[in-house]
């Protein structure tokens, strides 16, 4: 009879010890995610202004009194001007003040920008409607005539009326391009075949999720092969920093990639809210991280066509160049070490040989 296997039972310290791990390890995970949400303030938000200055002065006193360095204002050269700089995406709305007697204010927004700020711009926009009919109501006027206008210059798509799609769509890109680099990393050997394989996976994703957001949800906008450039670029650029890591230093390099993109990147992309309402320097620092370029990318693309985004296509591109000096590093490394290891095991044979010689 065969003698049946025994499993040898772990120690108690070390059962305590994976336990205690664990729970420190779900507790950092939850803080990653979490602490975003729980230090982001509504702060530094650009908005652009246009009307009389002395009309421009009373409005910035009088918000600064009430909600003190909320707003960044940017002097518009009228409401054309103002229009501009919400397409191409300097602010996040503008407030019209009347230039004319008789006339009444005007609040622009960009709900495809942001829902949290055109949110507040309402707000803006109800005070303003407020002391407006305060006014008339006082000069014995019928403040029915007096009305606040709000104007969306940017508005989102039919089929995502409050940007949820477009903010949820985030997450899927940052995990999807986690899953192929590490895909690829354990499954894919040599340095060119893993690059073929990263350029193959991002062109495919790219297609496949534009054809889903694009096309079939209609949750971005714009040109269909611009957004799946963009989104493929996204990807990739995820994908090649994971290979990379784990080329040049195996399952440590894996982790730190793993860190620096679901960690650390991921909550700092402000997908949800202005990048300005996270605290400094962090919502700059997370523009500059794959998860956050592409979701500046993505939205830029999709509804804001006069914005420049030279910037997160420049950014991506470098993280896909550095996926791809760390996949070519690793390569060699490896290459380096296996000839040291060969050419050190005859000189031991030879060695081992003079020593029984002797």
């Amino acid at each position: 009879m065969s003698t049946p296997t025994v499993t040898p039972r772990t120690g108690w310290p070390r059962a305590i010890a994976v336990g205690v791990l664990g729970s420190i390890i779900v507790g950092i995970v939850v803080l990653a995610f979490l602490w975003p949400a729980k230090t982001s303030t509504p702060q530094n938000l650009p908005v652009s202004v246009s009307g009389p200055a002395a009309a421009v002065t009373a409005l910035e006193d009088a918000v600064a009194a009430n909600a003190p360095g909320t707003f960044d204002f940017i002097a518009a050269d009228g409401r054309d001007d103002a229009v501009a700089q919400i397409e191409q995406r300097k602010t996040y709305g503008a407030i019209i003040l009347p230039e004319a007697p008789g006339a009444t204010p005007e609040v622009l927004t960009a709900p495809a920008a942001s829902a949290a700020a055109t949110q507040m711009l309402s707000q803006i926009a109800a005070q303003l409607q407020a002391q407006l009919t305060q006014a008339v109501t006082a000069a014995g006027g019928d403040p029915t005539t007096a009305v606040v206008t709000v104007t969306p210059i940017v508005p989102l798509a039919d089929s995502d009326p409050t940007g949820a799609g477009l903010a949820a769509a985030s997450f899927p890109l940052t995990i999807g391009g986690m899953l192929g680099g590490v895909l690829i990393a354990f499954g894919v050997a040599g340095a060119l075949r893993r690059l073929a394989a990263l350029a193959g996976f991002g062109a495919g994703v790219g297609l496949v999720l534009t054809l889903v957001l694009h096309t079939w949800f209609e949750f971005i906008p714009g040109d269909f092969w611009l957004n799946a450039l963009a989104i493929s670029l996204s990807i990739t650029a995820t994908a090649a920093f994971i290979v990379g890591c784990s080329s040049l230093l195996g399952r440590a390099g894996l982790g730190i990639a793993v860190i620096v993109t679901m960690f650390i990147g991921n909550p700092l992309a402000a997908a949800a809210t202005p990048w300005q309402f996270l605290p400094e320097p962090w919502g700059i620092i997370g523009q500059f991280l794959a998860p956050g370029a592409s979701n500046a990318l993505i939205r830029t693309v999709s509804y804001f066509p006069s914005a420049d985004a030279s910037a997160q296509w420049w950014i991506l591109i470098g993280w896909t160049a550095l996926g791809v000096i760390l996949t070519i590093a690793g390569h060699y490394r490896s290459r380096v070490s296996g000839a040291a290891a060969r050419a050190e095991a005859p000189r031991l044979t030879a060695d081992d040989s003079a020593l029984v010689g002797a």
